[in-house]
C-alpha cells in the first residue's frame, strides 16, 4: 500500500496525458514539414495529392511517397526506440548515465555492422539487423563486464566510463576494419548518423520490431517502477527481478539494434528524452514509456527536417544536430552524479 500510494504522489497523470497527446499532435504537424521541406520543395496541396492521389509520372509525387514519407517514419520510429531504449536502461540500472550511445551498446552495433559488410559487402537490411543485435549485445556485455569489475560495485560514473572506454574501444575497431577491408566510404554514414538514405524496405523491418518492443515494454513498466525503487524493495514486493532484467535487456538490444542497422549512430536521444520525461510526468513507467516514446519520435523528426536547413542544399549529420542537444547535457548529469565515484 506504501508503494501504491508513493507512487500515486510522484506521478502526474494529467500532465502525462497533456504530454502524449500534445506531442502526439506537434510530432504529426512536424512529420508534414518533414515532408514538405527538403532540397525540392513542394506545397503542401501537392503533397497531399501525392498521399491521396498517388500518380507515379509526377516528380513531386515521387519524392514524397519513396524519399520524404519513409524518411519521415523511419525517423519518428528510431527516435522513439532510442528514447525508450534509454528509459529501460536507467529505470532498471538507477543509473542517470545509462543510455545506448554510453553503455556501448550503439558502437558495439555499428562494429558488428562493420564485420558483416566486411564479410558480405551485399548483406541484405535484414541480415544487417541480426548483426546489429549480436553487436549490442556484445557492446552492452563487455561494459557491464568491466564495469563490474571494480571492489565497490557499479556507480552510475564508473558504468558510465566504462561505456565511453568500450564506445572509444569498437569505434576504434569499426575504423580499422573499414579501412583494411576498403569499405570505409560506406560506413561513414553509420558513424554520421542519419535517415537520408533510408527505404520502404527499412521501414517495413523497422516498424514491427519496434511496435513489439514498445508494446513489451509497456507490459513491463509496472515492474519497472518498481524496480527503480531498489531491488531488495522490488524483491520485497515479489518481483522475479532477474527474469524482468533479461526481458527489459532484450527489449533494449532488439530497439537499439534495429535502430542502429537502419539509421547509424545517433547520439544522446536516448539519455536527454528520459530525464526530461520524467520531470514533466514522474516517476511512474507506465507514463514514462509512451511519453519517451512520443518525445523522442518528436526529437529526432525535428532533428532531421533541422539537418537539412543548417546547409542548404547540403544535410547536416542528424546525429551532429542530437548531440548539440545532448553533450552539455551529459556533462551536466556526470558533474552531479560525480559525487557516487
Amino acid at each position: 500500500m506504501s508503494f501504491s500510494r508513493n507512487n500515486k504522489r510522484n506521478s502526474r497523470p494529467l500532465v502525462a496525458s497533456f504530454v502524449i497527446i500534445g506531442g502526439f499532435i506537434i510530432l504529426l504537424l512536424s512529420l508534414v514539414v518533414s515532408i514538405i521541406y527538403g532540397a525540392a520543395e513542394i506545397d503542401l496541396p501537392t503533397t497531399w495529392d501525392a498521399l491521396t492521389q498517388f500518380d507515379p509520372n509526377e516528380t513531386a509525387h515521387q519524392i514524397i511517397r519513396n524519399l520524404r514519407l519513409p524518411r519521415g517514419l523511419a525517423a519518428a520510429l528510431i527516435g522513439a526506440a532510442l528514447a525508450v531504449s534509454g528509459a529501460i536502461m536507467q529505470g532498471m540500472t538507477r543509473n542517470a548515465l545509462a543510455s545506448p550511445s554510453i553503455m556501448g551498446i550503439t558502437a558495439g552495433a555499428s562494429f558488428m555492422i562493420a564485420v558483416a559488410m566486411a564479410i558480405t559487402p551485399q548483406v541484405s537490411s535484414l541480415a544487417m539487423m541480426i548483426w546489429a543485435f549480436a553487436g549490442a549485445g556484445l557492446g552492452a556485455g563487455i561494459v557491464f563486464g568491466v564495469g563490474s569489475i571494480s571492489k565497490s560495485g557499479l556507480t552510475p560514473v564508473k558504468l558510465a566510463l566504462a561505456g565511453t572506454a568500450v564506445t572509444s574501444m569498437l569505434s576504434a575497431l569499426s575504423s580499422g576494419i573499414a579501412i583494411h577491408f576498403n569499405i570505409a566510404k560506406d560506413m561513414s554514414f553509420w558513424y554520421a548518423g542519419g535517415v537520408a538514405s533510408v527505404q520502404w524496405i527499412h521501414v517495413q523491418l523497422l516498424a514491427p520490431i519496434v511496435i513489439i518492443g514498445l508494446l513489451i515494454a509497456l507490459l513491463l513498466s509496472k515492474s519497472i517502477t518498481v524496480l527503480n525503487l531498489g531491488e531488495d524493495v522490488a524483491k520485497g514486493l515479489g518481483q522475479q527481478t532477474v527474469l524482468l532484467k533479461i526481458i527489459a535487456t532484450i527489449v533494449v538490444l532488439l530497439l537499439t539494434g534495429a535502430a542502429v542497422a537502419v539509421a547509424g549512430t545517433i547520439g544522446f536521444i536516448g539519455l536527454v528524452i528520459p530525464h526530461i520525461t520524467r520531470f514533466l510526468v514522474g516517476v511512474n513507467y507506465r507514463w514514462i514509456i509512451p511519453a519517451a516514446a512520443v518525445l523522442g519520435a518528436l526529437l529526432l523528426v525535428l532533428a532531421d527536417t533541422a539537418s537539412r536547413m543548417v546547409n542548404p542544399p547540403f544535410e547536416t549529420p542528424v546525429g551532429t544536430m542530437t548531440a548539440l542537444v545532448g553533450v552539455p547535457f551529459f556533462l551536466y548529469l556526470a558533474r552531479r552524479e560525480g559525487r557516487g565515484l
